[in-house]
C-alpha cells in the first residue's frame, strides 16, 4: 500500500488485496461440487471418503486391478477394461480421491495414502488376491508402492508410462510445488488453464475412449480437483522409486512396463532407470505413443497385459 494513500486509497487498496487474497476461495466455490451418482459404477464409503469404482468382465477370473494417474480419472482405462474383460480377466478400476466421482479429501495426497484407498477397497470387494496390478503415470507410483507393501497378495505388476523414476515439469508446475500458499494460490487459479490445453491436444488424437478429452476438460471445473492435484504433486510425485524397484526385483515380482516413445511427460530415461534398477522387468516402447497411451493405445497394452498376465503356460 503507497505510504501516502488517503482514507479512501487505502480502502481501495484493502479491496484489491483482500480480492486478491480471496479469488482462489471464489474459483472454488463456484465450481461444481462432486456428484457421487454421475455416470456408471458404484459407490463405497470408506475411511477417507466415498470412492467410485466399476467391475468389469467375469465374476470370476483373474483380478486385474487399474489405477489411473494425475489429472484423468478411471474413464481413461474404459477401453483397457473393457478388452481386458473380453479375454475373460475381472477388471476393476477406481477414482483415486480428488479426481472422478471420488470424495475430495483434504488429507496429504501421500503414496501411502493412496495405498490405504486401494487396500480399503479390496478389502470391501472381498478381494484377497492374487491379483495383477496395472498402474498408469502416477498410478505407476501408486501401484509400485502397493506391490512393495502387499507382495504377497500381488502376482505380477504392470507400469504404463510410470513416474517415480523421471519426471518432466513444467516451470509453473514447479514454483506450485515448491511454493507455500502463492503455488496453492496459483495452481487454484491458473492451474486449469494448461490442463484444458491438454484436453485440447488430446482432442486431435485418435483415441480408443470416446469422450475422453471432455472427461479431462471437465475435471478442471470439479470443486476439489486442482487441491488434490497438487497435494499429489506435492506428496506423491517426490522422491524416487528406484529402490522400491530393486527391492521388488529382488522378490523375482513380474514386471511390465510399457513406454510411449513420443511422451513428453515421461521421458525414456525412465526405462533405463528402471532396467537398471529391475533388470529382470519386461520393457516395451510403443515407438508412437505419447503420455496417453491407455486411450490412443488400448489394443496394443491389451495384448501385452494379455499376455503377461492371462495366459498361462
Amino acid at each position: 500500500m503507497p505510504p501516502h494513500a488517503t482514507g479512501q486509497g487505502r480502502v481501495i487498496w484493502f479491496a484489491v488485496i483482500l480480492a486478491i487474497m480471496l479469488a482462489p476461495v471464489v474459483a472454488e466455490v463456484v465450481r461444481q461440487p462432486v456428484r457421487h451418482a454421475r455416470g456408471p459404477g458404484c459407490q463405497v464409503k470408506l475411511s477417507r471418503g466415498v470412492t467410485h469404482y466399476r467391475w468389469f468382465g467375469p465374476d470370476q477370473g483373474p483380478v486385474i486391478v487399474l489405477v489411473h494417474g494425475l489429472t484423468t480419472p478411471s474413464a481413461v482405462y474404459d477401453a483397457v477394461a473393457v478388452g481386458l474383460a473380453a479375454r475373460g480377466a475381472r477388471v476393476l478400476s477406481y477414482d483415486l480421491y480428488g479426481r472422478g466421482g471420488s470424495d475430495r479429501p483434504r488429507d496429504a495426497q501421500t503414496r501411502a495414502f493412496f495405498v490405504r484407498q486401494l487396500r480399503e477397497l479390496l478389502a470391501d470387494q472381498a478381494v484377497k488376491g492374487p491379483i495383477t496390478v496395472v498402474g498408469y503415470s502416477m498410478g505407476g507410483v501408486i501401484a509400485t508402492a502397493y506391490a512393495a507393501r502387499y507382495m504377497e497378495e500381488v502376482e505380477r505388476l504392470v507400469l504404463l508410462a510410470p513416474a517415480g523414476l523421471a519426471h518432466r515439469i513444467d516451470l509453473f508446475t514447479g514454483v506450485c510445488m515448491r511454493v507455500p500458499l502463492v503455488g496453492d494460490w496459483l495452481m487454484v487459479l491458473f492451474g486449469p488453464i494448461g490442463l484444458r490445453r491438454g484436453a485440447e491436444h488430446a482432442r486431435l488424437l485418435t483415441s480408443q475412449v470416446p469422450g475422453i478429452a471432455d472427461v479431462m476438460d471437465g475435471e478442471t471445473r470439479m470443486r476439489g480437483y486442482m487441491p488434490a492435484v497438487l497435494s499429489s504433486l506435492r506428496h506423491a510425485l517426490t522422491g524416487d522409486q528406484a529402490h522400491t524397484h530393486a527391492a521388488l526385483a529382488n522378490t523375482g515380482l513380474p514386471v511390465l512396463a510399457l513406454w510411449g516413445g513420443a511422451d513428453t511427460v515421461i521421458p525414456l530415461e525412465a526405462q533405463a532407470r528402471l532396467a537398471q534398477a529391475n533388470p529382470a522387468a519386461r520393457q516395451i516402447v510403443l515407438p508412437q505413443a505419447g503420455h496417453g497411451l491407455p486411450f490412443t493405445d488400448a489394443d496394443r497394452i491389451v495384448a501385452e497385459i494379455a499376455a503377461f498376465a492371462l495366459v498361462r503356460p
